[in-house]
Formats: C-alpha cells, structure tokens, sequence
C-alpha cells in the first residue's frame, strides 16, 4: 500500500457538503477509483437519507474525487461473496438506487470522469446528469462474465434506447462525454461538471 492509499483509507470514503438548500454527496476514494464497496454504499445510504428528511435540502448532487465519479462495485468483495450474500448486494444497491430514483430532491450527477458499471446505474438513478470532457461511461461487467444488478438494465435502454443499451451491456463499449450527450444519456457538458450541477440545482431551490 502507497502513502496515498494510506491517505485515502483514513478519511470517509463519503464527504456530505451542504450549500444552504444544497447538498454534494462527495465519493472519495481516488486512490481506489472510487470503488462502491459495502462501506461506501453504507456511508450513501445513511447520507442520502438523512438530507432527504431535512425539509431544506432542495436538491442533492452526487460527485467523485480525482479523474473519477466512480468505478463501480469492488470486484474483490464481488468474488468473495456466496450466491446468497450476492444476491443481497444486488438488491441492497437497488434500494438505494430506487431511493435516489423517487427521491423528492432533484437529484443530480456531476460526473467529472471515470463512470464504470454501478456508478452508472447510480447516474442513471439521477433526475439530470451533467459530464465533464473527460468523463467516460460504460457497464464493462461482460468483460467478467457479470452484469449490472442495480437497475441499469432498465434505466439506460429507457434513456438511449434497447439497441445502444445491449451493445453497451454486451460488449464493454465505452461512451465519451460528448457521445453520451448526443445519445441523451447526459443532459449537459460542460468543463466543471460540479458548478454545472449547482447552477442546474440553484433554478430548484
């Protein structure tokens, strides 16, 4: 383990900012790539319900840290996991998932890089979805013989239709941010994906 690892272990793999009606969901493990472990999905849930339940909060902005939104489920947890625990994973992220999906918020991604496979379907959970140049998208789980359990399957085809879906599904195809504009899968690119988030939720609140 490098020193940076080491730094990023010792500070919550979620930080919660709170701009008066605002919030930023902050997943923080760049080191990592942002993976969505168990304990960051934990430390998601308990964030995302707490400000729901605060009548203030108008909308919620979920980000990354680095060059990376985020990279996913942890395959190492995912090799570990018994065909019962697995399934409990899938359906726990599709509670979540469902939850940002109804949530009375807006909710917005503000992708500023890398979003692989779980942190897909986290966007796509989203009202809105703003990407930064570089952002890159993809569900590369063919890549290891699994597919996504946390409702992608049904939210992209619902965004940029069943044929562009299955291609992306079966064969790892990557989308730049600019492609995924023109597919309708992002609603806005800009250079800092961040302020373009806050400017959409400041017409909210």
């Amino acid at each position: 383990m490098n020193a940076g690892e080491r730094d990023d272990r010792s500070s919550p793999p979620v930080l919660v900012e709170e701009r008066d009606r605002i919030a930023v969901i902050r997943i923080n493990r760049p080191a990592q790539r942002n993976p969505l472990s168990s304990a960051t999905l934990d430390e998601l849930e308990q964030a995302f319900a707490r400000l729901t339940q605060n009548d203030r909060i108008r909308a919620i902005i979920f980000t990354g840290t680095g060059d990376v939104f985020a990279s996913g489920a942890d395959i190492r947890e995912l090799r570990a996991l018994t065909p019962e625990a697995a399934r409990e994973f899938a359906e726990r992220g599709q509670r979540l998932f469902n939850l940002v999906a109804d949530a009375r918020p807006l909710t917005v991604a503000a992708v500023n890089g890398y979003c692989m496979g779980g942190a897909l379907d986290l966007a796509l959970a989203c009202d809105i979805r703003c990407a930064s140049p570089g952002a890159v998208f993809a569900h590369p789980g063919s890549r290891l013989g699994i597919i996504t359990g946390w409702g992608g399957t049904q939210r992209l085809p619902a965004l940029v239709g069943t044929a562009r879906a299955v291609e992306m599904f079966a064969t790892a195809r990557r989308l730049t941010a600019d492609e995924a504009f023109e597919v309708g899968l992002v609603s806005h690119v800009h250079t800092d994906a961040l302020a373009c988030a806050l400017e959409i939720a400041s017409r909210r609140v």
